[in-house]
């Protein structure tokens, strides 16, 4: 799976639901942090402005729409596994009258031969890379396709966003962080590069790591009415990979956060933020 994901969860058995889910959260994730998201664009130690760009694990295009907006004389290939999220992103292309600056490309990370991407002068890959079995011969693709003095700037998260204050809900308090709990056990086994220092992989992949950055977030409800949409599209994954695992008290008092119609819906709360770490390195071919 590569795919710029803040929430790599467990498949759904449904796979148009959780196609359509993912892209929800992807879409919301891009709308709430596009602030944060321009200031990591802005940090990158560039020689020159980029004429060629690369988005491995696109997604719905995230990475994509803040690197044109940043580069304005920079066509982006967008690269993903999923046909469905690619043709989102093209569909918003076209709605924004950017469809002649973007190309895409459907491949999968993990395979041994990837697809002829050129010479980019700027390859950008995030929360993707965690994903693949194989980040190392990635990692030296990307190295050999790059242009001379080309950059790589690989984005990862420290954890699943948070959204609810600590001590709630009232009936019981910790309930996100159980959640979370669970859903790190099972990232544990199944993606055991999530939360990798990538510097030490970066430079035996052959990259001289020119800048590291760590962006702390923690956002007042205050600032986005999509945050609430944001958390309660998020929650409502989570709920679904964690149902099997969680206390029925716990699962009760979660299903009333996510119930819209109810009195305790996240979406009626005034009090919700969104907390999240994001990690850019920056290495040079």
């Amino acid at each position: 799976m590569d795919r710029t994901h803040p929430h790599p969860l467990p498949h759904d058995h449904d796979h148009d639901h959780d196609t359509d889910g993912l892209a929800e959260i992807l879409d919301l994730d891009a709308e709430v942090l596009a602030e944060h998201l321009r200031s990591l664009t802005a940090w990158l130690p560039l020689r020159t402005g980029p004429r060629r760009i690369v988005d491995l694990g696109c997604g719905t295009g995230t990475g994509t729409f803040a690197l044109l907006d940043r580069f304005p004389d920079a066509h982006v290939i967008a690269v993903d596994a999923s046909a469905a999220l690619l043709q989102r992103l093209r569909a918003k292309a076209r709605d924004n009258g950017l469809d002649d600056r973007v190309s895409t490309v459907q491949a999968d990370l993990d395979a041994s031969d990837w697809p002829d991407l050129g010479s980019p002068d700027l390859v950008w890959a995030s929360a993707s890379l965690h994903h693949l079995s194989h980040p190392d011969r990635a990692l030296r693709t990307v190295r050999d396709a790059l242009a001379p003095g080309g950059l790589f700037a690989v984005v990862e998260l420290a954890g699943f966003p948070r959204f609810l204050p600590e001590g709630t809900p009232e009936e019981r308090p910790g309930l996100e962080e159980r959640c979370h709990a669970l859903t790190d056990r099972h990232q544990a086994e199944h993606t055991p590069h999530r939360g990798a220092d990538w510097g030490p992989l970066l430079t035996a992949a052959g990259f001289t790591v020119e800048g590291r950055r760590t962006l702390a977030i923690d956002m007042a409800g205050s600032r986005s009415e999509a945050i609430g949409r944001y958390a309660l599209a998020s929650l409502s994954r989570i709920r679904h990979a964690t149902a099997a695992g969680l206390h029925p008290e716990d699962l009760a008092a979660l299903d009333r956060l996510l119930d819209t119609d109810g009195p305790h819906s996240l979406l009626r709360r005034d009090d919700l933020a969104v907390r999240t770490e994001r990690t850019v390195w920056a290495a040079r071919a």
